[in-house]
């Protein structure tokens, strides 16, 4: 009845209880999961000379469970027991050994006791710790090979052990197996168990059918935290991250208290939609929350910030946090590095090593990162130089693609070509993309061609590879070429990414496509498309008809440049905003040449700064030069 102080008091007034009282309080104690006082009744019981039957076994070693090298030793003498006094063949305390092993992720000794036990053994108890140990400790096929073993043997699984299974299809993205526990989950008429219906909607989320998982999640009159992290988290990293921002403050809206876990979710979607506005807003929560001084937490506010187009409050954020892990310290270098400030990032990462913290993988990729955006190529190829032999850090694939990169957009095809060839590793989808890239910047075709057609063999289904070899053939002219790869394209049923560009404004983003006329403001925005292209050829400004990428005459190529979706948005934000006030774009493809020379000379006529987030970095253009140096 949860009196449990009370029935510590009237224990303590018998003189010699027998073993059934002490099992009473000892189960009592572990029912309330005070796991200490069930540890320190059962010391007293063996004090007092009293032996332990096959009732009092299983829920010391659930009091042992779970808490760390000095209490898998004492559950070793708690087995030690179980030989002692005889209780070898009771089912219950096996399985409890069972579970007391996996549950401490000894999954070995686990094994061992599972395996020696009979079919008719082999409880639900068994089956479901075994799975579950499995599933949580990092070995999901083996967990589903005993979970197949298990339903082989007639076992019907209950909600723990199908928690278990679910979660394991989540981790190893398996939605077609997970839908068939669902189905398990409906026919054993389970489908309202609160943690089964948290465990189905975070597979489905996460798997990426976050439909079906609202409808899961909507199904809850009161959500728990675990759900709303569940559901907030798949929407963000699903790319619905309006929902995900709309959940949360839905969430706070109904006095929900969030968790951490859910406080970085949020976080990521900010940063997804790169509205500065939202940005301070999620900034302003935290503050006045408990999670200003979460390192994790503020790791993910200085990523948001920096990938909204702010990397200076970035900083001051970091600068703030006393106790800087390496996540934290990488997270503003990859901040800095997105906005091309190479040396920043350099001299962050030497104040790092001079505050004795060992840098990681993810440390190297900004910083190689940097080194790309700002052309520090030398720089670049000594730092991933270091890694293995200064810190002992293997390469990845992406830092082998962020070399090629760096190599290859400078100009040293045929260094990156040799980098390439001397790959311990087989060079992946990444490394022939960026070399393709760099092609299509350097026009050339033979190399380029090589590059695509290992692409090709890699993801033959990846259309924005056979976007880039179409991109080299029309640099250069050769147009049947061009229309052989949209031929390819086609007959493998591949489209090309549409373009678009938003912008905010007062805290609302707007999109773009090209030659987009469905605004409700379209002749104004047009208007004054016009007024900017007249101000741009009175500077002598010339289009540079190569960024389009047609057979088409000149005239159709200069009036397609001025219809490109940055334009249609810097004129929309010049005619919604007052004189200077910055304008903020973001694009989701590659700025074109046109447009980034376009965009230098009219940040000075109209004596705005225009912040562009392009597909690779950020582009801050003010007083008719960029921060690219354009080097992009």
């Amino acid at each position: 009845m949860g009196e449990i102080g009370y029935a510590r008091n009237v224990f303590d007034q018998i003189t010699e209880p027998n073993v059934y009282l002490w099992n009473a309080i000892i189960r009592g104690y572990c029912k309330h999961s005070l796991f200490g006082e069930v540890l320190e009744m059962y010391s007293e019981m063996q004090g007092n000379g009293v032996s332990p039957d096959g009732f009092t076994l299983p829920y010391v070693l659930k009091a042992w469970s779970g808490g760390g090298g000095s209490s898998v030793k004492m559950g070793f003498g708690v087995h030690g027991h179980v030989f002692r006094n005889g209780f070898e063949s009771d089912v219950f305390v096996q399985n409890s050994i069972v579970a007391f092993y996996a549950k401490c992720g000894r999954l070995d000794k686990a094994w061992i006791v599972f395996d020696r036990l009979d079919d008719r053994s082999r409880t639900i108890v068994s089956w479901t710790s075994i799975v579950s140990g499995y599933a949580q400790n990092g070995q999901p096929l083996e967990a589903l090979r005993i979970f197949s073993q298990m339903r082989h043997s007639d076992v019907k699984p209950d909600w723990i052990a199908l928690v278990s299974i679910l979660r394991t299809y989540t981790d190893i993205n398996d939605i077609e197996q997970g839908k068939s526990i669902h189905g398990i989950v409906i026919k054993t008429g389970l489908e309202l168990e609160p943690d089964l219906l948290i465990a189905l909607t975070s597979m489905y989320a996460k798997c990426g059918e976050v439909l079906v998982a609202r409808l899961l999640f909507d199904q809850m009159d009161i959500p728990n935290v675990i759900l709303w992290n569940a559901m907030i988290s798949g929407y963000a990293k699903n790319g619905h991250a309006d929902e995900a921002v709309a959940l949360f403050r839905k969430m706070i809206g109904v006095n929900a208290r969030p968790d951490s876990i859910t406080v970085r979710s949020c976080i990521i979607a900010c940063a997804q939609l790169g509205s500065v506005e939202l940005a301070r807003w999620m900034d302003d929560y935290i503050s006045r929350s408990d999670y200003r001084n979460d390192v994790f937490v503020n790791t993910a506010l200085i990523d948001m910030h920096a990938k909204c187009g702010n990397v200076d409050f970035a900083r001051r954020i970091f600068d703030h946090v006393s106790n800087k892990d390496v996540v934290l310290w990488s997270a503003m270098i990859v901040g800095y590095g997105l906005h091309g400030r190479g040396r920043e990032a350099i001299d962050l990462f030497n104040s790092m090593k001079c505050a004795r913290v060992e840098p990681n993988d993810v440390t190297f990729i900004g910083l190689l990162l940097a080194c790309n955006h700002s052309g520090l190529v030398e720089e670049g190829c000594n730092y991933f130089q270091s890694m293995k032999r200064d810190h002992g850090i293997e390469p990845r694939h992406q830092h082998y693609a962020c070399v090629v990169d760096l190599l290859s957009r400078a100009g040293f095809l045929d260094r990156a070509y040799e980098f390439i060839m001397e790959m311990p590793i087989e060079p992946g989808i990444t490394v022939w993309g960026a070399l393709l890239s760099a092609c299509k910047i350097c026009r050339n075709v033979s190399l380029g061609e090589y590059a695509a057609e290992r692409a090709f063999s890699l993801d033959p289904f990846n259309a924005g590879h056979y976007i880039q070899l179409s991109n080299l053939y029309a640099s250069v002219g050769k147009w049947n070429n061009v229309k052989k790869v949209r031929k390819m394209m086609s007959d493998k049923g591949l489209s090309k990414d549409l373009g678009y560009t938003s912008i905010e404004i007062n805290g609302k983003l707007q999109a773009f496509c090209v030659g987009d006329k469905s605004h409700p403001r379209s002749k104004e925005i047009f208007a004054e498309l016009e007024k900017l292209e007249r101000r741009l050829k009175d500077t002598g400004f010339t289009p540079n008809t190569e960024s389009v990428l047609h057979d088409v005459q000149n005239e159709d190529k200069e009036e397609s440049l001025c219809n490109h979706s940055e334009r249609l948005a810097i004129a929309f934000g010049l005619i919604c905003t007052t004189p200077g006030t910055p304008l903020r774009i973001t694009k989701n493809l590659r700025a074109c040449v046109n447009c980034h020379a376009a965009t230098k000379l009219i940040s000075k006529l109209v004596e705005r700064e225009i912040i562009v987030r392009d597909a690779n970095r950020f582009h801050h253009f003010k007083d008719g030069v960029c921060s690219c140096g354009d080097y992009w």
